[in-house]
């Protein structure tokens, strides 16, 4: 078990920056994810973590021990690829074992941990086959038994579920939360896929064009997301956001807009006259009359997912979805009335596109005099 430290991790190709000034400690025992889209970065910050991509700046800290410039086979870090990285003509057995016999361990040794990881991956029927005779997840499992057979620090996974179909790679990802909790071993786990990311980590650092956009439980970026990246990252469908300009109105804080005309919830008296980017998630908005609603739209889309529908709605120039259970009675084109509790309202800054904080305002304090 190991404990990381990424401290002001930069790496340059050029003239472009792939990854900027990354700073992350990732506890021993954590499953952190690297969540973001093609190109952000992140599997370029997990081969420098891994030692296969020298930084431009920063370094990498494995226990205390600075390890920035130490070559991969010595930095005790397992690393599974997204292509399985299988020799072809292997059997599992000395697949899983090749890390070993790479080391000049015993064949006893050997032979004792293939056993004790195929047992607990459930490989053990698989032994004298070889890759070309495995299914994509077997092929996975053993990617993962080579990675586990030498007792690593720490597992480094770069999106080791993207080849797999939908089916097998909802199995694979309980598979794998399943192994870190048995093991307590440090996982960093690289994926665009948020459901992956909200399914399985501890933590989640969210990864915009090689920056850190925000870190934290899969709870915090998603219930109180950092930057307006995040709000729309994460989520499916994702958060709606709408231009609109704060404002006071009867000593109420309310957000104002085309189309809109909706309690913003405890502010600064500051706040007024505010130009901010309101973010509202599907499921917290409600369908209500139209005449008289503080959200007022037009249905463009509804999508049958089964026990749910989504509608997706135009209010003024932007998007908004609303999701709830079938059927919600609404049809493309119907103007739709909509409305949502100010605890479930998102405010961002649209030139930063930073979450602005809010706080209430004090009540005024009554003196009495006796």
């Amino acid at each position: 078990m190991s404990r990381i430290q990424i401290e002001g991790l930069t790496r340059r190709f050029g003239t472009v920056t792939a990854v900027d000034h990354v700073g992350i400690d990732i506890p021993d025992g954590d499953f952190l994810v690297l969540l973001g889209p093609s190109g952000c970065g992140k599997s370029t910050l997990l081969r420098m973590v891994a030692g296969l991509t020298p930084p431009s700046e920063g370094r990498i800290l494995l226990d205390g021990r600075d390890i920035t410039h130490t070559p991969p086979r010595d930095r005790d870090l397992a690393m599974v690829f997204q292509s399985y990285a299988l020799y072809p003509h292997l059997t599992v057995a000395r697949n899983i074992g090749f890390p070993l016999r790479a080391r000049r361990r015993p064949r006893a040794e050997i032979d004792s941990r293939v056993e004790t990881v195929t047992r607990v991956l459930g490989l053990g029927e698989l032994l004298a086959r070889r890759p070309r005779e495995l299914s994509g997840g077997q092929r996975q499992r053993v990617a993962l038994a080579r990675a586990l057979v030498r007792d690593p620090g720490a597992f480094l996974l770069d999106e080791p579920l993207s080849n797999l179909d939908a089916t097998l790679r909802t199995a694979t990802r309980a598979e794998l939360t399943e192994l870190h909790h048995r093991l307590g071993s440090t996982f960093v786990h690289v994926t665009h896929d948020q459901v992956e990311a909200m399914t399985m980590a501890t933590r989640i650092a969210v990864l915009n064009e090689g920056r850190l956009e925000q870190l934290g439980t899969p709870s915090e970026v998603y219930d109180t997301p950092a930057t307006m990246f995040v709000a729309g990252f994460i989520g499916s469908p994702a958060m709606g956001l709408l231009p609109a300009r704060l404002g006071h109105v009867d000593g109420e804080l309310r957000a104002r807009a085309e189309g809109v005309d909706l309690p913003a919830g405890p502010g600064d008296p500051d706040d007024g006259g505010r130009d901010v980017l309101l973010g509202i998630r599907a499921e917290h908005l409600v369908l209500t009359h139209a005449s008289t609603a503080p959200l007022r739209g037009v249905v463009r889309l509804v999508e049958n997912l089964g026990s749910e529908e989504v509608a997706h709605c135009l209010v003024g120039e932007a998007r908004l979805s609303v999701r709830g259970p079938r059927p919600l009675g609404l049809a493309t084109g119907d103007s739709v009335g909509l409305t949502t509790a100010p605890d479930h309202i998102h405010l961002f800054d649209p030139a930063s596109g930073r979450r602005l904080v809010r706080t209430a305002v004090p009540a005024p304090v009554t003196t009495v005099q006796s």
